[in-house]
C-alpha cells in the first residue's frame, strides 16, 4: 500500500499539472467498490468545478475544488466549496494523462479537463476509495492522527506514553500518526536503533526523540526520491520511485546489514512482516 512519501509524491505531481484547470466532463466505471458515495453523485458534484489545489492528508489525496461554474482559467478559485478525496488502497494510481493515451485496464475514473488532459484513477484490486464531499453539507476532510513530518517532540512522546502495544504497532496506528506504514516504520526503527517488539510505553524520552527525528528524516528522504516502488506504485506521470534502493531492512531478510554486517531478520508484529537488524537495534 502506498504510504506517506508515495501519496505525497503523487499529490505534488498532480497539483503541479492540474492546479487551476477545470473539470469539463466525468466518466466513472461500473464497479461499486471504489465509491464511498455514488458515482452519479460524484459526477454531478465534480463537473464544471475548478481544481484549486491538490494535497495530501495522511494517506489520502485531497483535491480542493472551487464553486461549480465559478472562476475561469484566468485565475484560481480562492473559495473551496467541495473536495474530491482519493485513497489509493493497495494498488491504486492517480495519473495525469492525455486523452489519446491508452486506457489502462481497471480504470475506474476519468476526469476530462478543459486543458485537454485527463485525471485517471486506476486500481486493479479495487481497494482504493473515491469520495466527493460538498463542504456546505459536510466538514472538511481531516486525517485521523498527527502529521509525522511536523509533529513536535513533546506531542510525539505523549502519543506513546503508557501504551502497552509494541512500538511497531504504535507507528502503524493511523489514529496516532497519519500516513506511516510498514516500510517507513521498519526503516525509521532501524535508523533509531530500536527493536520493533519493544513496548511503546517503555521507551525513554531520548529514544522517542531519536525515533521522531529518524521517522521525519526517512520520510523526507523518501519524498525527495519519489517514494518506494516495491509493488505497483508509480507517481502521477507513471514513473517509479527510487527510495527502495536505500532500504536498510525492509524486505532484506537474510541479507547483510549495511551498517554492521549482521543478518537482517524477519518477524511478524501486529500481523505485519517486520524487518530489523538484531545488532543495530536494541
Amino acid at each position: 500500500m502506498p504510504e506517506l512519501p508515495e501519496v505525497e509524491t503523487v499529490a505534488r505531481g498532480v497539483n503541479a499539472r492540474v492546479r487551476g484547470d477545470r473539470i469539463a466532463e466525468v466518466w466513472f466505471g461500473s464497479h461499486r467498490e471504489p465509491f464511498k458515495n455514488s458515482a452519479t453523485q460524484q459526477a454531478k458534484g465534480l463537473v464544471h468545478r475548478q481544481i484549486a489545489s491538490v494535497h495530501r492528508t495522511g494517506k489520502h489525496i485531497v483535491v480542493e475544488l472551487g464553486p461549480q461554474g465559478g472562476l475561469g482559467k484566468s485565475g484560481i478559485a480562492r473559495e473551496t466549496t467541495a473536495q474530491w478525496i482519493v485513497h489509493l488502497g493497495m494498488t491504486g494510481r492517480l495519473l495525469v494523462s492525455t486523452p489519446d493515451a491508452p486506457i489502462a485496464k481497471h480504470t475506474h475514473a476519468r476526469l476530462g479537463l478543459e486543458s485537454g488532459r485527463e485525471l485517471r484513477f486506476v486500481d486493479p484490486r479495487r481497494f482504493g476509495r473515491l469520495e466527493f464531499r460538498d463542504l456546505e453539507k459536510k466538514a472538511t476532510f481531516g486525517g485521523p492522527g498527527s502529521e509525522p513530518l511536523t509533529i513536535a517532540g513533546d506531542e510525539f512522546a505523549t502519543l506513546f506514553h503508557g501504551r502497552k502495544l509494541t512500538i511497531k504497532a504504535a507507528l502503524l496506528n493511523q489514529t496516532l500518526l497519519a500516513g506511516v506504514g510498514n516500510i517507513y516504520a521498519d526503516e525509521s526503527l532501524f535508523r533509531a536503533g530500536i527493536r520493533p517488539r519493544r513496548r511503546a510505553g517503555k521507551l525513554t524520552r531520548e529514544e522517542l526523540e531519536r525515533l521522531r527525528i529518524a521517522l521525519k528524516n526517512v520520510l523526507e528522504q523518501a519524498i525527495r526520491m519519489g517514494g518506494s516502488s516495491v509493488s505497483d506504485y508509480v507517481d502521477a506521470d507513471g514513473v517509479k520511485g527510487f527510495f527502495q534502493l536505500e532500504h536498510n531492512v525492509y524486505q532484506r531478510t537474510g541479507e547483510k546489514c549495511r551498517r554492521c554486517g549482521a543478518e537482517i531478520k524477519r518477524i511478524v508484529v501486529a500481523g505485519r512482516s517486520t524487518h530489523y537488524c538484531p545488532k543495530c537495534q536494541r
